[in-house]
């Protein structure tokens, strides 16, 4: 079939998008002078259909059953026929004798085009949960990245007959603002924040609308968002309401920090208080150890004390008793003016007197154990300190057994020069006489042989 209708006597039609940017763009066919026919949605049978790669043409037209839709995806350049296209195998069945243009209308959805939108949340006003009479100004803007990758799903979503682009791209604006506005009026309230601080939520505004515009926009719109990215919350600082809330803010956060100062002092002023208490304590059992180990250790001495104490209150009470004639022994001649013996008398000072050579006895028993107990230790032997010289200026001090060792050892001979106390100069070792007998008593014979 050639490139001309012959019935119609015009051009065939081809079908296809020039646009170089698009997102959704219909197809009108045309006569050869440019001009759109009054019929434009016929499609004339034997026209062509060029699909770049990376989009998809949809066909809509009608049936008994409703409208339908057919989908060619890219690259597709062929002539409408029922042998390379069977899915319009239906729809030029509605055409009559394969000739008359049958009725359909051709969208091109771009599937490869990845847009980008800019939006702004006008200035609104937010109040602070902790002075509600003050409203500050804000606003938010940011970019997102989104494309068509599920075009049935956009489809379903969209009347393709009515569909703009222009208020498509204002829908999802207006879906971006009512989110975004949403979260952060509530947000000083749900997070216990000041409105003057939202400026410094940026990031984590934008991880909580992440996946709630993401989500929103592919079920409401059926668009895939690759990127949606909040660049700045503003504040309006020049506000009334924004210099009243900074200024009542200021004067309640330097009360704050007073109040959370002096708590801090008096902690600190009460845990110094403990702290010394608790080192008056350990230092007041450390002198009560101390007492009562010196106690254990002189307890000898602390009993032998005591008891000398009690022989001499003894002794004076003995004194004592002669003075009231408690001593004076009569027989009861009381013609004679006597009062007879005193028995309670005689019986005290015998009670007396056991108890007196009885503390006595201890005394002095306590007093031999003591003697017999004392450890006389000598005073240590003094030993001489014998200086080696090492060489380069350095040398080493030894007691006797130090010298011998070295000699054993080979670091010490005879020319070795030396010097003790009392010397006058150095000499050598074997110029000191218990130094060079060393030598003489440390001479040991050859191993034997087998």
């Amino acid at each position: 079939m050639g490139l001309f209708n012959k019935r119609e006597g015009g051009l065939m039609d081809v079908i296809r998008c020039d646009e170089k940017e698009y997102l959704i763009w219909k197809w009108k066919p045309s006569k050869g002078d440019g001009n759109i026919t009054r019929k434009e949605n016929a499609i004339r049978w034997g026209s062509s259909l060029r699909v770049k790669d990376g989009s998809v043409a949809v066909f809509v037209y009608k049936q008994k059953d409703g409208t339908m839709q057919d989908y060619i995806e890219g690259p597709f350049d062929e002539f409408i026929q029922t042998k390379n296209l069977p899915v319009l195998t239906s729809l030029l069945g509605l055409a009559y004798d394969g000739n008359t243009p049958f009725q359909a209308e051709i969208y091109f959805i771009n599937l490869a085009l990845v847009n980008q939108a800019k939006f702004a949340v006008p200035f609104f006003d937010i109040y602070d949960p902790r002075f509600i009479d003050f409203s500050v100004p804000v606003a938010v803007r940011g970019t997102m990245t989104y494309n068509i990758v599920d075009y049935k799903s956009f489809i379903k979503l969209h009347r393709l007959e009515t569909f703009d682009v222009d208020t498509f791209k204002n829908q999802i604006k207006d879906t971006i603002i009512r989110h975004i506005k949403g979260y952060v009026s509530a947000m000083p309230t749900k997070e216990n924040i000041s409105v003057i601080q939202l400026e410094k939520q940026v990031s984590r505004v934008n991880q909580e609308m992440d996946n709630v515009i993401k989500s929103e926009l592919e079920n409401s719109y059926g668009i895939t968002v690759s990127r949606f990215d909040i660049s700045d919350i503003e504040i309006n600082k020049e506000s009334e309401g924004y210099l009243q809330l900074k200024s009542v803010t200021q004067d309640v956060t330097t009360a704050t920090i007073k109040a959370q100062t002096d708590a801090k002092l008096k902690n600190i002023h009460a845990e110094q208080k403990d702290y010394e208490e608790q080192l008056r304590i350990k230092r007041e059992e450390g002198q009560y150890a101390q007492h009562l180990q010196s106690q254990s250790q002189n307890i000898g001495a602390f009993q032998t004390e005591k008891q000398a104490e009690v022989g001499v209150a003894g002794a004076e009470a003995l004194g004592k008793m002669g003075a009231n004639g408690a001593t004076n022994v009569d027989l009861g001649n009381s013609n004679a003016g006597g009062n007879g013996m005193n028995m309670a008398g005689i019986v005290a000072g015998m009670a007396m007197g056991g108890a007196i050579g009885q503390n006595l006895a201890g005394m002095f028993n306590d007093m031999k154990q003591g003697m017999n107990n004392i450890n006389i230790t000598p005073p240590p032997i003094s030993q001489t300190i014998y200086f080696m010289d090492l060489g380069n200026g350095k040398h080493a001090q030894y007691d006797i057994n130090g010298i011998k060792n070295c000699i054993i050892n080979g670091t010490l001979t005879k020319d070795t020069l030396m010097w003790k106390q009392g010397l006058e100069k150095w000499i050598k070792a074997s110029e000191m006489p218990e130094v060079n007998n060393l030598f003489i008593s440390n001479i040991v014979p050859p191993p034997l042989k087998n």
